[in-house]
């Protein structure tokens, strides 16, 4: 029995083709928590990105944020959170600072680039987002870094983050997050809190950062519009975003 539902936003809830949530995902979701599922968002988003997303009315029972470096409630206040190891900020910050790629820094309240160029304008369009401003690094706990190129300019910047992963989600740009955490990670973290057992969870996703998500859940759906490595690995593949996948993949199993 499903009794809780974790759902990625960007190409799952969100289509990037119409800049909108499909109207039935919204109402499917409403059908499934009127049943007393729980629904939680599980992203690469940090809040201040959430707030500004068109997600119309849905209501979350709370929120995965950064690909698992925190967690809200469902009025949006961080009750769990961990931010990167110092050694690795340290080692991305000389990055920003050298300003041989553009780098974002993401803090608790802040997201800021080291400069902007037309990678960084790609990218954040195709995920409807605007560009961050341009900032100065001022010692902050860092819970994120996006690097607006692909995963091989690391290594020729000779950056070796030994606690970090580094995840595509845009053929121009990289998350590095913790390798202490991860969706998964934000997903045990509400199970506690409410009791549910890793085989009452469904989960859906389409990118690569959504993979382990996938895995560990009892049932994983990968999005019609999900990379080829991402379908492998979950247990149901229903149509894309913008076709109703999150509706179609619920009557499937019998949740609406």
């Amino acid at each position: 029995m499903i009794k809780a539902v974790f759902l990625d936003i960007d190409g799952t809830l969100l289509s990037h083709e119409t800049g909108t949530v499909p109207e039935s995902a919204g109402t499917s979701i409403e059908k499934i928590r009127r049943k007393g599922i729980l629904v939680f968002a599980a992203t690469g988003r940090h809040l201040l990105e959430i707030c500004y997303l068109p997600l119309g009315d849905i209501t979350f029972d709370g929120y995965v944020i950064l690909t698992g470096q925190a967690c809200l409630d469902g009025r949006r206040n961080y009750i769990w959170e961990e931010p990167l190891e110092k050694e690795d900020t340290r080692k991305m910050i000389r990055i920003f600072n050298q300003r041989e790629v553009p780098v974002s820094v993401i803090e608790r309240d802040r997201i800021y680039l080291n400069f902007i160029n037309s990678s960084v304008r790609e990218a954040q369009d195709a995920i409807s987002s605007p560009v961050p401003p341009v900032g100065t690094y001022l010692g902050c706990e860092v819970y994120q870094f996006i690097v607006y190129a692909r995963k091989e300019k690391l290594e020729e910047l000779g950056v070796n983050l030994r606690n970090c992963v580094i995840t595509s989600w845009n053929p121009k740009a990289v998350d590095v997050t913790s390798r202490n955490v991860g969706k998964v990670k934000g997903m045990r973290f509400f199970m506690d809190q409410f009791g549910i057992r890793q085989d009452e969870i469904m989960a859906f996703g389409d990118g690569e950062n959504d993979i382990d998500m996938l895995t560990f859940a009892g049932t994983g759906v990968a999005m019609g519009n999900a990379d080829e490595e991402v379908k492998r690995h979950a247990d149901y593949v229903t149509d894309a975003v913008s076709k109703d996948g999150v509706k179609k993949a619920l009557e499937h199993f019998g949740l609406i």
